[in-house]
């Protein structure tokens, strides 16, 4: 069973964890104490029918014990929400506290007074323009300053060499802005082009290309005048026309190795890639059993 007198006795002369001692006096620290100060009647522990005002973010709430709900710490006070209007609030108060004790209910009202006037007073700072102080760190500070000192060193150096170039025009020791024009300059962008494109086919020299190729042996048949050469045991052809053709095919083929080459030279000059075109080999049988291979 709770004894208010011995629980006060107890925390007034031994020890109570919300006292606080000051040279003006002694306080409680308590959330729930009405009045602020450690004694009889305002000590919330040593009273088992207590009321009080707490505010949560500018709500005001009227907070009561009573000692039936002693047994049940979690339902030990019951709270009622406070309207914002300060003579609706005070009547919430009497209409609650109607049979409390006089001095305890003129504390409650004294509290809920002084609650509105500083709630009044923080909207008028509120609405105040402050000055607010932020500290820099010194290290962020330094770092400013090395890149400013660093960032003006550089901008004089730049402004050194412009006045260095335009004195050295201005005393003769360049002849003029140096303009090109426009047309060479691509072409020299061209030559590198082609320069990088020879490169590139030097270093790929194998390639490989079809089997296909009857219709350019047909062409270097007619071209050599190989037509008239029909392989069969109807004809006679002698050997001193077959030297004479011999001959006339290996002229052939030297005018078309020169043919070639200089073809391949042109090519070279506009950095075209030639095409590798396949060797052609004629064999021709004469009666007597002879056989002469040509490559073309």
């Amino acid at each position: 069973m709770q004894h208010d007198e011995v629980i006060w006795q107890v925390i007034r002369h031994k020890h109570c964890s919300f006292m606080s001692k000051i040279t003006t006096g002694i306080f409680c620290r308590n959330p729930y104490n009405v009045t602020g100060i450690c004694n009889r009647s305002s000590c919330p522990l040593a009273n088992s029918r207590y009321a009080t005002i707490r505010d949560h973010d500018g709500v005001f709430y009227l907070y009561m014990k009573t000692i039936e709900r002693a047994h049940k710490p979690n339902d030990l006070w019951e709270r009622v929400k406070l309207p914002r209007n300060y003579e609706k609030a005070l009547e919430l108060i009497d209409k609650h506290l109607m049979y409390w004790p006089k001095l305890l209910v003129h504390k409650i009202k004294q509290r809920l007074t002084k609650m509105t006037q500083m709630r009044i007073r923080m909207r008028k700072l509120a609405l105040k323009t402050r000055e607010k102080i932020m500290t820099t760190p010194r290290k962020e500070k330094k770092r400013e300053a090395r890149r400013e000192e660093k960032a003006e060193k550089a901008a004089v150096l730049d402004k050194a060499i412009e006045k260095e170039l335009l004195a050295r025009l201005e005393n003769g020791i360049y002849d003029g802005i140096y303009n090109l024009p426009f047309n060479k300059f691509l072409q020299t962008l061209d030559t590198d082009d082609l320069q990088a494109e020879d490169e590139n086919e030097e270093e790929s020299e194998v390639e490989y290309v079809e089997d296909n190729f009857e219709l350019e042996e047909e062409d270097d048949i007619e071209d050599l005048g190989m037509k008239d050469y029909h392989i069969g045991n109807d004809e006679e052809v002698d050997d001193d026309d077959d030297d004479d053709e011999v001959n006339a095919v290996e002229e052939q083929r030297v005018r078309r190795k020169s043919k070639s080459a200089h073809e391949k030279s042109e090519k070279d000059e506009f950095g075209k890639k030639l095409k590798k075109r396949p060797r052609i080999h004629v064999e021709v049988e004469h009666e007597g059993g002879e056989r002469q291979k040509v490559t073309f």
